[in-house]
């Protein structure tokens, strides 16, 4: 005989694992390709030969197109108001997780041989194939989370899933790729990075189906279930975005965050590469940001239920800044020391960027709820999808802003490992000096300009409650 399933009050399946685990699926098929974004500047420019300038420049053009593509999309999903079997976020995800079985390994085609415009050419169109079915994908996925549970402990319990998905993701490809694709001289051996996106493609589709085929919608978001719905508007959207103050401030957090991470992106594995001359080291040091997130996973409910989100962040931001400060002003030298030294600092950074990392997918969620309470419509793709359009705009300005200033600084990718000891310098300070920034941005983003605090939340949460219950029974 089948085991019975709880069921909540409204008849839904009680939420529990199977939703974090389903919830956790999604970002880990994602990041399938996702995670192979931060091998692209070092392919195209030391194994295609891409100029360090030119290529800049085309990464800014396509991320400024990935950026507008995410409010495209979203106020597609948004509009649409046909019925489906189960969900229309779910039916988006599915018809972007079919183009990612392929889509990813176009970002590396090892063509090394074609004229340089060709390669301009390629990449240009690999990314653009790549960005729309990644969009199509993950916009309704970030979006559906504000649909599997309205309670603030649980969303946050999802958005660390959502994380701890992404790391499963990425731990293997941080770890094991710099093994494959760096040879003895620390140089990269980029042709087999093709096969490795192929492969990550296939085991992204099925993630992604397992999590459409296990996840429960449970929230209502009908007006008034015997009234006809207002049509979309895109523009009075953009404007409730505009003034969402939640919205804007987890945009700012991610802005900062992306733009200084990912602008030391490169600089760091040229850093790794000349300066501890210890490429393949990378990949494991780069688990270490990640620790923080695991450490905090099992009591992330007990800390939202006591403190609320903001107030933890802000406190693990000004913990996170005290690290990246002394791993800037102190001295760190190329050896076995200096590696021991920036390994204790970023152990103290990850304790830090922890709980910011296990909620911050939740944070977005709150700001859909809040942009219902304060205007009166939810509008998830939309919201969603502009917050994402900060976000890949600052992946453009991140890594073009970072290779130009290597550049500027000395990097020659010509060179490969054999960087000048002067420029090894600089990208050593370049990367630690970066970091320090983006901490600093992020204690203002958070503290200054995010502005749901744990007794808003809870206010938000009492009010919209009692007007589905009122909608409801009209």
């Amino acid at each position: 005989m089948a085991k019975s399933v709880p069921l909540d009050a409204n008849g839904y399946p009680q939420f529990g694992l199977r939703d974090k685990i389903a919830y956790a699926a999604g970002d880990f098929g994602c990041n399938m390709s996702f995670a192979l974004k931060s091998y692209l500047t070092i392919f195209w420019t030391q194994y295609m030969g891409i100029d360090s300038y030119l290529m800049a420049s085309l990464l800014l053009i396509v991320q400024v197109w990935d950026a507008i593509n995410d409010p495209v999309i979203g106020g597609l999903v948004d509009a649409d108001k046909r019925r489906y079997k189960r969900n229309k976020f779910l039916v988006y995800i599915s018809v972007g997780s079919c183009g990612l079985l392929v889509a990813g390994a176009c970002c590396f085609l090892p063509f090394r041989g074609m004229p340089s415009m060709v390669k301009n050419i390629l990449f240009v169109a690999g990314y653009i194939i790549w960005d729309a079915f990644y969009t199509i994908a993950n916009v309704p996925y970030g979006s559906v989370m504000s649909l599997i549970t309205t309670d603030p402990a649980e969303r946050a319990e999802l958005s660390t899933w959502r994380s701890a998905g992404a790391l499963l993701a990425a731990l293997p490809i941080m770890m094991l790729l710099p093994v494959f694709v760096y040879d003895a001289d620390n140089n990269l051996k980029g042709g087999i990075i093709f096969w490795i996106a192929l492969l990550l493609g296939g085991i992204g589709f099925l993630a992604f189906q397992f999590m459409i085929r296990n996840t429960t919608i449970r929230v209502d978001t009908s007006i008034n279930l015997k009234e006809e719905q207002p049509k979309f508007n895109p523009v009075k959207a953009v404007a409730n975005f505009a003034r969402n103050r939640a919205a804007i401030g987890v945009a700012c957090l991610s802005v900062c965050e992306i733009i200084g991470l990912y602008g030391v992106m490169s600089a760091s594995q040229i850093m790794f590469q000349s300066y501890f001359k210890n490429a393949k080291i990378s990949g494991l040091l780069s688990v270490i940001a990640w620790l923080g997130m695991f450490i905090y996973m099992p009591f992330i409910d007990k800390i939202v239920k006591r403190f609320g989100k903001k107030e933890p962040i802000l406190a693990g931001f000004c913990l996170t800044a005290t690290a990246y400060a002394l791993m800037t002003f102190l001295p760190m030298t190329p050896d076995r020391n200096g590696l021991i030294f920036y390994t204790v600092c970023a152990l103290l950074a990850t304790l830090g960027n922890g709980l910011y990392s296990c909620m911050v997918w939740s944070l977005v969620a709150d700001a859909i709820d809040y942009n219902e309470w304060k205007h009166g419509v939810r509008d998830e793709g939309t919201t969603y999808a502009l917050y994402s359009f900060f976000r890949k705009l600052a992946q453009g300005i991140g890594p073009s802003l970072g290779l130009v200033v290597a550049t500027m600084l000395g990097y020659d990718a010509s060179l490969g490992a054999a960087q000048s000891p002067e420029t090894a310098l600089r990208m050593r300070y370049l990367v630690t000096g970066g970091l320090l920034v983006t901490a600093i941005c992020q204690i203002i983003s958070v503290g200054v300009i995010y502005n749901l605090d744990r007794k808003t939340l809870a206010r938000i949460s009492e009010d919209l409650k009692q007007r589905r219950e009122q909608g409801a029974g009209a």
